[in-house]
């Protein structure tokens, strides 16, 4: 029993103490209103102005982890003996041969390619020239798949431009800054392309998913043809189909592991299943147009 209770009375609150709380509780939501709305009346160009000087301004810092990510492994390979620096040297050898080699076979089929299509009258495709970048951080959600490469406007970076590693497309730039540029990643939701099964030239609408940070990415393809079918002994490469001249035709997508007729029975859907070291890039190559008015 509270001594309230035990004198006959209850104490009860001042109107003026719970006025006061109810304001405190309502004071960060207040001040977020008036923030939005102070946001939402400023004029586009001004946003747009504050929004880059935000990222500008951040990009130091992104550029300086990296650089102190990479100084870290350099002496945690320091770490390792000579016997295994020799061997891994020796491997590394092996890998150059081999690429030379591939360098070699490649020269020759570019000048036979050349040829034909000089003999042909074929309309030369659009060049790109290769720029290898760094990868200095990614943000990668339910919502959004994007990472960050240390290369922008310094070293000619042009947006929309596609963006490659060994197993082929990994997404095309969004955003280019200074130093820096945001590539969009095809697992992302808001990536959109136009590709084809392996050998086949019929277009389908790749689209990518809702991916996790910690799961193989995956996405979506629509409109496929009835007559293409797959198993999961047997799937099938979806590749770029070169339409609309951002990306280069025959660059790995994924593995078609499932396809399913829609309810129109026109065409049919799928489920593509991407490379799981979209999950922990660190070397991409960017594809720069030569060319970028040439669409």
């Amino acid at each position: 029993m509270s001594f309230g209770e035990a004198v006959g009375y209850v104490i009860t609150p001042s109107p003026t103490v719970s006025s006061r709380k109810r304001f405190d509780q309502a004071r960060p939501f207040a001040t977020l209103g008036i923030a939005l709305a102070v946001w939402l009346v400023v004029p586009a160009g001004l946003r747009g102005f504050l929004r880059a000087s935000f990222f500008e301004f951040q990009a130091p810092l992104e550029y300086t982890a990296s650089h102190i990510r990479d100084l870290q492994s350099y002496w945690g390979l320091r770490l390792h003996s000579e016997d295994e620096l020799i061997e891994a040297g020796r491997d590394q050898g092996r890998l150059i041969a081999s690429y030379e080699a591939l360098a070699q076979s490649n020269t020759q089929l570019r000048a036979e390619l050349a040829r034909w299509e000089t003999e042909l009258r074929i309309p030369a495709r659009p060049g790109f020239r290769p720029e290898p970048a760094r990868v200095a951080s990614r943000a990668q959600s339910g919502w959004w798949q994007q990472i960050v490469i240390r290369k922008g406007r310094n070293y000619g970076v042009l947006v929309n431009s596609p963006v490659i590693f060994s197993g082929g497309l990994v997404g095309v730039v969004r955003e280019v800054r200074a130093y820096e540029s945001v590539v969009d990643l095809i697992s992302s939701p808001s990536f959109r392309l136009a590709g084809a099964v392996e050998g086949d030239h019929r277009p389908i609408t790749y689209v990518g998913g809702i991916n996790s940070a910690f799961a193989n990415p995956r996405g979506q393809i629509e409109f496929v043809p009835l007559d293409i079918y797959v198993s999961d002994t047997a799937p099938k490469q979806l590749v770029t189909s070169g339409l609309g001249g951002t990306y280069p035709p025959g660059l790995t997508i994924g593995r078609i592991v499932r396809i399913e007729a829609t309810n129109d029975g026109v065409y049919s859907s799928g489920e593509v299943q991407l490379d799981p070291r979209l999950n922990a890039l660190s070397e991409v190559t960017v594809l720069v147009p030569l060319d970028p008015t040439t669409p």
